[in-house]
């Protein structure tokens, strides 16, 4: 029962929360955290919960870190706002440009900041639009990205995604955004093919949309290095080459969106390291302030640079940009975040804490719930199965890992609940107690569930 003028009846009046049952909102009401510490965060009634999501996969160096307080603090102080239209620009904003430039594939080498990953993603849609139109190919207009893939939820940025619950109602896809098969072997592979031959099957799929849709019509080809919100989807051996390879062929401009995997998620600095990757362009948000503050940034190559910096003289303008572009106190808490990120090695302690997380969570792979383990580097999922062998899912969705969730909650555990799918995706400050606590309670929580469903 929600006490009436209490912060929780007063959300339910007021607010309409993002990725929430509305409906269901207002019976139950929300979960309001207080403040955050290290790995934890607390509750308005005092519980802690180890958030094992890093908040939306993105507090790599945990909840209340002084230093970036004070990154932010000075900043205010000194400029706390400006703009970078009009030839203006602030010195935190260079700094990052300059830093960003120099930690990312060669390839890379002019940075343009909005303040979120779907602002970013839309951002590049326009820019690709804008090249085609200022190197005489206005036909290349079309973007290819994966069935379950995730880059946002703005008009360009949802017709991206390839996710049901992000278009549904929304009249998206748009025109011209076409989607491919997820490269999930577990659910997609077909009886008695290896991976390898599912990789070729998917190679002469992209072959074909290609073929069918004319190569001189497709701007680029967009994916996670590895899918998060799709499920924690690591792609096979031997796919990225293989996306690589078709892109090239046929002159389509390869982006990775890094906005999950960037900043040390999988053991390395960004996901193009971990699976060699050589992106036209790399999309970068969350850890890069540890979402302390809103910032995403586009890194370009100079070869798509060059020919936007010429229509742009024929103009007059870049007729593209945000109030937040390239902020100064945002990008202040970047820098330092950065350096906290190389001081204390988290890139590779992910590496380190990696197998203890992984080999933990496999630990699992045998309960009768479980139909498959995946994940890389601090980033994992368990996939809940109502049929083990037939790898069948629960009817309806999402019933188990409502269940699961619920329970984590209570054993102070913060999850998500992807359907059926449990990600994990722990703060890279995490040490081995964090990890063993986040399986010591995932497996309690594993427990229950099986009870609840057998009753």
């Amino acid at each position: 029962m929600l006490q009436p003028n209490s912060n929780h009846a007063r959300d339910v009046a007021y607010m309409l929360h993002p990725y929430t049952n509305a409906q269901a909102h207002c019976e139950a009401g929300p979960l309001i955290i207080k403040r955050g510490e290290g790995v934890n965060v607390f509750d308005d009634q005092g519980k802690s919960y180890i958030e094992a999501m890093a908040g939306l996969w993105s507090v790599a160096v945990g909840f209340g870190e002084e230093r970036l307080v004070e990154a932010a603090t000075a900043q205010l102080k000194e400029l706390p706002y400006y703009h970078t239209f009009s030839h203006k620009s602030n010195e935190p904003a260079i700094n990052l440009a300059e830093r960003l430039v120099q930690m990312t594939p060669d390839r890379l080498s002019k940075v343009f900041f909005t303040n979120s990953g779907s602002e970013a993603n839309d951002t590049v849609i326009k820019l690709l639009w804008y090249y085609n139109n200022a190197i005489g190919k206005p036909q290349r207009k079309k973007f290819i990205a994966r069935k379950r893939g995730y880059h946002g939820i703005t008009i360009g940025a949802g017709s991206l995604t390839g996710l049901p619950v992000n278009q549904a109602c929304f009249d998206l896809p748009l025109p011209g955004f076409l989607h491919t098969t997820c490269p999930h072997y577990y659910r997609e592979g077909k009886p008695g093919e290896s991976e390898s031959d599912f990789v070729l099957r998917l190679e002469h799929e992209l072959e074909a949309l290609i073929a069918s849709e004319g190569a001189d019509t497709i701007a680029g080809f967009i994916g996670e290095p590895l899918m998060a919100a799709g499920g924690v989807v690591p792609p096979p051996f031997g796919y990225w080459a293989m996306v690589q390879k078709v892109c090239r062929n046929h002159g389509i401009m390869l982006i990775a969106d890094e906005v999950i995997t960037g900043f040390g998620r999988l053991g390395t600095m960004f996901g193009s390291n971990f699976y060699d990757i050589d992106p036209d362009v790399m999309v970068l948000s969350k850890q890069l302030t540890s979402s302390y503050q809103p910032l995403a940034a586009v890194l370009i190559s100079n070869e798509l640079f060059a020919p936007i910096a010429t229509q742009t003289a024929e103009i007059g303008v870049l007729g593209h940009g945000f109030t937040g572009s390239g902020h100064p106190v945002a990008t202040a808490v970047a820098l330092e975040n950065l350096k906290i990120i190389e001081e204390r090695s988290l890139v590779e302690n992910c590496a380190a804490l990696a197998p203890r997380l992984q080999e933990g969570l496999r630990v699992f792979a045998d309960d009768p719930l479980v139909g498959e383990v995946r994940g890389e580097g601090l980033i994992a999922a368990v996939e809940l199965v109502a049929d083990k062998e037939a790898r069948a899912p629960f009817d309806p969705a999402g019933q188990a890992g409502r269940i699961l969730n619920q329970h984590a909650h209570d054993n102070g555990l913060i999850i998500r609940a992807i359907g059926d799918t449990i990600a994990f995706c722990p703060p890279l400050i995490a040490t081995q107690g964090d990890i063993d606590a986040i399986l010591e309670r995932f497996g309690k929580s594993l427990d229950q569930t099986r009870e609840d469903l057998g009753r």
